[in-house]
């Protein structure tokens, strides 16, 4: 019973509030700067290409690291990737090029066109990892203008303590 709660509890909190992400391939996406949007928060520029280096990347700094003495490794090496990985590598090397000297602005929330949500945020989890925060309801407007809606947003939502960065309700509070 209370395992059923929990479960909707929990999908009940991250549409109502939104949600955190791992930053994946598929869910990458490079805001242009007129959609960043100013929280008044700090913002720190993030390389892509140089934070999640892609598997060619790789075997091309073991060539530089090992000079003469590189052997490619052979199948059944423990260095040897796996043949998934070499799919993968080889589908999406198209795409690690496209990402190359591409930034994203940690803390700085942009609108997303055809995102789950209103909003997004690039920012470091405590793991420090880089992940991606959606938040607000795409189809709501805010109109924190209103003292009376304002207060009662910032009274449900808990903004006197509204949590770390990489939590939705965070950028929520931050927004009204």
């Amino acid at each position: 019973m209370s395992d059923n709660i929990n479960k909707i509890d929990h999908q009940y909190t991250s549409t109502t509030y939104g949600f955190t992400e791992e930053l994946t391939e598929e869910n990458f996406y490079i805001p242009a700067e007129a959609e960043y949007e100013d929280f008044g928060e700090e913002s720190e520029e993030w390389d892509v290409a140089a934070a999640k280096p892609g598997l060619w990347e790789n075997i091309r700094k073991k060539k530089e690291r090992e000079g003469k003495n590189y052997k490619p490794a052979k199948k059944g090496d423990k260095d040897r990737p796996d043949p998934e990985s070499w799919k993968k590598a080889q589908s999406d090397e198209t795409k690690a090029v496209e990402y190359q000297g591409r930034k994203v602005k940690l803390g700085k929330p942009f609108l997303t066109p055809d995102g789950p949500k209103k909003r997004s945020v690039y920012v470091k989890n405590d793991k420090g990892n880089v992940v991606k925060v959606n938040f607000g309801d795409p189809n709501m407007k805010i109109k924190k203008n209103d003292p009376g809606r304002r207060k009662n947003f910032r009274a449900r939502h808990n903004c006197d303590n509204p949590g770390p960065r990489w939590k939705a309700r965070y950028w929520s509070c931050k927004a009204w």
